[in-house]
């Protein structure tokens, strides 16, 4: 069985029970688990000299939107309030096609890699001119990051009172079909799994009712998670009061969307009972700090969630609301909102770290992942900090949220994602020269 040594980090940040940071360690990885961690570990396979480093466990992604990363910095879209938004991006997302969705997620994959995530989960809500979430799932495949791609949909069109055009809404029935397919096909429950489904109905303003309450029968009888946008701004709010008569949160409560197999994006403007909720139900939230302020939803509530006892991880969204991909970048927002709206003691570097790690295992519902132990999923990130930007830190943990925003070495289950700041799963430069022409195409 295959062995790595990382030797010599100048800390190893664990995110175990105890939040050990560990100075001089080592790490021993073997078979894709993390066999032992402590000093003077020796083994006969690689060794990764960590020296001028901190290591952490890979970062969690739990919102993201792939297929955007074809649509950044669109014109109409780039100060336009939620709603707005969508409707100048919809008409130009109805063009796309499976080679679209492919690259684009190998785009935002890779992206995120860089960032150090080795954990991520997709929204892909609209599947126009023979697009299947079977796109994204080759693309993660390839780039080589732990994924949980989520089986979205949208069935209320504009003649039906809905946000999104005709043209983008599917039949219910064929909708349910195909997350049985995409379940059936791709799911894998076991632990240590890289590749695990979920069922997504995109938001209230965009399926019905009935369809809130199928999908989620059909994941608990499945044993998949749901996840859908909830509460995201003001015309959100409004909208489920206008046509439901109720906040997000009874919404979701009356429909099943409540508990530990449910996490919902952004929950911008959950209220004080609707937070007591989603504490008491176990319900996960995405929490997706630079799409909020990008599109002006406002400052999640975050503290007030955390110490409700939510369950909270980090999202980057789409590129096309948050303009890149970047989930330690993610994690300095979320700590910067926070002191913003509470004050400069609202959320520490270790805290943002910790949702950014640990949270979102949690929140994705995987124990094997978020933390350095043994028998943990050897999964982490090799950060240096040994350049410029970190010259003159006093502490190199804290100092990771405004230090290097490119990890040195990415491993998931063992094996190499990045290596020296570059992706070696997949040609970049090939990867990056298509996606421009596609853009291009689009723009036409």
């Amino acid at each position: 069985m295959s062995e790595i040594l990382i030797k010599n980090a100048d800390v190893i940040v664990t995110m175990d029970g105890a939040r050990r940071e560990l100075v001089g360690a080592d790490l021993l990885l073997r078979g894709g688990v993390i066999a032992a961690i402590g000093a003077g570990l020796a083994t006969t396979g690689e060794v990764i000299n960590a020296a001028g480093c901190v290591v952490t466990p890979g970062l969690v992604n739990t919102h993201h939107h792939l297929y955007q990363t074809l649509t950044r910095a669109v014109p109409g879209g780039q100060d336009a309030l939620l709603f707005g938004w969508l409707k100048t991006l919809y008409p130009i997302w109805a063009r796309f096609g499976p080679e679209e969705i492919f690259t684009s997620a190998q785009v935002g994959l890779a992206e995120l890699a860089l960032s150090g995530c080795s954990l991520t989960s997709d929204h892909l809500y609209m599947f126009p001119n023979g697009a299947r979430l079977d796109d994204t799932i080759a693309a993660a495949q390839e780039v080589g990051l732990r994924f949980h791609p989520t089986r979205g949909a949208m069935s209320i069109g504009e003649s039906d009172g809905g946000l999104p055009p005709d043209a983008l809404v599917e039949r219910e029935a064929a909708i349910l079909e195909d997350c049985i397919r995409v379940v059936d096909r791709f799911h894998d429950a076991a632990e240590g799994a890289m590749l695990r489904v979920g069922i997504a109905p995109c938001s209230p303003f965009s399926v019905s009712r009935d369809l809130m309450r199928e999908a989620a029968v059909l994941a608990r009888d499945k044993g998949v998670m749901l996840h859908a946008h909830l509460a995201e701004n003001d015309e959100d709010v409004a909208y489920s009061l206008a046509k439901f008569g109720c906040r997000p949160g009874q919404y979701a409560e009356d429909l099943g969307w409540v508990g530990p197999d449910v996490w919902h994006a952004h929950c911008v403007k959950l209220d004080g009972q609707e937070i007591d909720l989603f504490a008491r139900t176990k319900t996960g939230v995405a929490h997706c700090p630079c799409s909020n302020c990008r599109l002006g939803s406002g400052i999640a509530p975050v503290r007030a969630m955390r110490d409700a006892g939510v369950t909270v991880g980090l999202g980057v969204d789409g590129s096309a609301s948050n303009d890149a991909g970047n989930l330690v970048a993610e994690a300095r927002q979320a700590m910067l909102l926070q002191r913003v709206s509470r004050g400069a003691d609202a959320m520490s570097a270790r805290e943002a770290l910790e949702i950014a790690t640990l949270g979102g295992a949690q929140v994705l519902g995987r124990s094997d992942c978020g933390s350095l132990e043994p028998g943990k999923r050897a999964d982490l990130a090799i950060w240096d900090i040994s350049g410029i930007e970190a010259a003159g830190s006093w502490d190199p943990v804290a100092f990771l949220l405004a230090g290097p925003m490119r990890v040195r070495d990415l491993l998931v289950q063992g094996r190499h994602v990045v290596r020296g700041g570059a992706m070696v799963t997949i040609d970049l430069v090939a990867v990056v020269a298509r996606q421009n022409q596609l853009a291009r195409a689009l723009r036409q």
